[in-house]
């Protein structure tokens, strides 16, 4: 037993974090004057979005009454605001009501996303029989084609419940004995807010537990960034029982406010946070940045360079973001782990996200001499969908490179 490594949690070996307490500015508080563009703009696709699909129903469904009628174009409106409006009302309350508002109206975004889909292939299916001189029921193109989106959606909304664990083996330059064969949990974008909560995560811990990884990489967004009780949301992570503990550096969804009440709620959950610095653990070389310095490229490489890396030893650097790719390789780093992209969860969103991050966007890739790995990411953003990704858990085993 004498030669076991102490866990992180107990600090033993290692420097102590400044964890900033929290104030009354460190948890969210929304800015209108900041945002108000961004959401009225949001606000004027979700809406003309709706209106759409009422268009297309009613000229599909010629039968259809006047009551019919104005009911559909209610629930259409309805539906067009409910989302920005129920994520307003996430900066300002977290109660039962709120939450099951915000969740069904963030579902309703992912499930319109596929039906705005059926509407465009039920008007290209429509206008080609009409060419081709077919005599096809208008509104049974239409049904046949929003069952499919809606179906779907659903499946999507199961998917992105359904948390995976996965695997993948990373062989590092001069990697220290020590470290061979070694598994390392990654998990980022658990979004605890109000949609997933305390009961996910303590899932996911349960999760890690039964995988019995040796340390956990947590690359940010471990927050939605609205109202939450972020000591709760964290307390799980007490049980967490992984030989050297958990390492957590944020996400730009910590950022949007004051990070230290986050940072104060994990460390008092027994997470070490690493703030922008440095450690070594028998060897191998960890470096944790959070997301806020990273993009600045003058200001991450300073505290690149303030970390003082050793280019010929293995090293791993947990940042949130697979982003300034080039500053990492010239800083001499092994491996950058991160999360962010969520893969973009589902379509157009996963067209966006690979066109923003190419290769990088999900996966173990190279740069220079740089080797990244990114994951999905274990719970969702906005609409709890995943079509094409899936929610998951990155196990890394380490092996040394020939």
């Amino acid at each position: 037993m004498g030669n076991t490594p102490p866990s992180l949690n107990s600090q033993a070996p290692l420097p102590t974090p400044v964890v900033q307490k929290p104030t009354s500015e460190s948890f969210p508080r929304f800015r209108w004057r900041r945002f108000r563009r961004l959401v009225l703009a949001v606000q004027s696709i979700l809406l003309v979005a709706n209106l759409f699909l009422y268009a297309t129903w009613i000229v599909f469904h010629p039968a259809l009454g006047t009551t019919a009628l104005v009911v559909l174009g209610i629930v259409a409106v309805v539906a067009g605001v409910s989302f920005v409006a129920a994520s307003l009302l996430t900066w300002s309350y977290f109660n039962w009501a709120v939450r099951a508002f915000y969740t069904i109206a963030a579902i309703w975004v992912g499930l319109m996303t596929f039906c705005i889909f059926a509407a465009c292939a039920s008007w290209i299916a429509l206008g080609v029989a009409r060419i081709a001189g077919l005599e096809i029921a208008p509104e049974l193109i239409a049904d046949g084609f929003f069952s499919g989106g809606l179906l779907v959606g659903v499946y999507g909304v199961i998917n992105a419940a359904t948390v995976r664990v996965n695997r993948v083996t990373v062989k590092l330059p001069n990697l220290p004995d020590a470290w061979r064969g070694r598994v390392a949990a990654l998990v980022s974008d658990l979004h605890l807010g109000h949609i997933r909560n305390i009961g996910f995560m303590r899932r996911v811990v349960a999760r890690l537990n039964q995988a019995r990884p040796d340390i956990v990489f947590i690359a940010g967004d471990m927050y939605d960034g609205t109202v939450v009780d972020a000591n709760a949301c964290a307390q799980p992570w007490s049980a967490l029982s992984v030989r050297f503990g958990a390492l957590f550096v944020t996400g730009n969804h910590e950022e949007f406010s004051n990070r230290a009440g986050y940072l104060h709620a994990v460390a008092g959950a027994g997470v070490r946070v690493l703030n922008d610095e440095k450690i070594e653990l028998e060897g191998l070389q960890i470096i944790g940045i959070h997301y806020g310095e990273t993009v600045d490229p003058e200001v991450y490489r300073a505290v690149l360079r303030k970390a003082a890396i050793s280019p010929e030893r293995a090293s791993v650097l947990i940042v949130h973001a697979p982003h300034r790719l080039p500053i990492a390789e010239e800083a001499g780093v092994s491996l950058q782990v991160s999360g962010h992209t969520h893969g973009g969860q589902f379509p157009p969103g996963s067209w966006v996200a690979q066109r923003v991050y190419g290769e990088f966007v999900h996966g173990l890739h190279r740069l220079g001499k740089l080797l990244v790995f990114t994951n999905w990411g274990a719970g969702t953003w906005g609409p709890p969908l995943r079509v094409g990704t899936n929610a998951e858990i990155v196990l890394i085993t380490f092996e040394a490179a020939d």
